[in-house]
């Protein structure tokens, strides 16, 4: 009797199992997975959290020797930076005399959320990474995410309520609308699954040259316009035949701390949602 009753529940959870596998979210994600996504990401967010209590007490205890010098350091960081935001903000004043001069609607800054890396992707083809903010947070699938440098990538599913999915944009199924700062012209970076994108749907008589920085031009309805993806490395072929060759302004084997803007512009790359 005993054999009976736990053959009948090994039965019972396998159906339930196969049920799940097959039964979709919201997301269009298998239940099953994303609540397997969901209590690897809450592990994932506990072994950082003991990591960072290790590195905590190292920092205040141990490594007090070259306090005096990253202080300093990190000062004259700090003076740079202000230069550099000076500079933006003279920018953003120059264009919002432009858009008051040709009456169009002024561009509002999108809200972000600033999340950290908690796990890589297992798989080496698949370039992923998972944050440690979630639906419970606001975050929702293809929000822009970015990084100190540039362009990071965007949101994906699986997302659950305290971690979600960014596909990095050198991913091979990655893309993303850009434009091309000294040439004026527009195209798509696409990425190709190691450090560097190539490009597509760029104007044959396009004058693009290698060095010149490559931005968002906001027309994918993802990433808003004006925002560093990466430099042009190299310009080969003529014609139909070119190949144009782009250098991420991000390294994507080193990110840990990103933001997530959590609206979405319109694909004229105007306003926001």
């Amino acid at each position: 009797m005993r054999r009976t009753l736990s053959l009948l529940t090994v039965i019972c959870l396998g159906h339930v199992l196969l049920i799940s596998a097959q039964v979709q979210s919201r997301t269009g994600v298998p239940v099953l997975e994303s609540a397997a996504f969901g209590a690897f990401s809450e592990a994932q967010r506990g072994l950082t959290s003991v990591t960072d209590f290790g590195r905590g007490i190292w920092g205040n205890y141990f490594a007090l020797r070259g306090a005096a010098q990253e202080n300093q350091a990190l000062k004259q960081r700090i003076l740079e930076l202000e230069g550099e935001v000076q500079e933006q903000q003279a920018l953003a004043g120059r264009a919002r005399v432009l858009e008051d001069a040709l009456g169009l609607r002024q561009s509002q800054p999108a809200p972000t959320l600033a999340a950290r890396v908690i796990a890589g992707s297992p798989m080496p083809t698949v370039l992923t990474v998972t944050v440690d903010r979630g639906s419970d947070d606001g975050v929702e699938p293809d929000m822009a995410v970015i990084g100190a440098k540039g362009v990071v990538g965007r949101v994906i599913a699986p997302i659950a309520r305290h971690a979600a999915t960014v596909q990095l944009l050198a991913d091979q199924y990655a893309g993303i609308a850009v434009t091309f700062e000294r040439a004026a012209a527009g195209g798509v970076a696409v990425g190709t699954g190691n450090t560097s994108l190539r490009t597509k749907y760029v104007p044959v008589l396009a004058v693009v040259q290698s060095g010149e920085r490559v931005m968002t031009s906001g027309q994918d309805g993802v990433f808003p316009p004006g925002f560093v993806v990466g430099i042009v490395d190299a310009v080969t072929g003529q014609g139909a035949d070119r190949e144009i060759s782009i250098r991420p302004a991000v390294d994507f084997s080193h990110v840990d701390v990103v933001l997530i803007l959590l609206s979405k512009p319109t694909k004229a790359g105007g306003a926001t949602e």
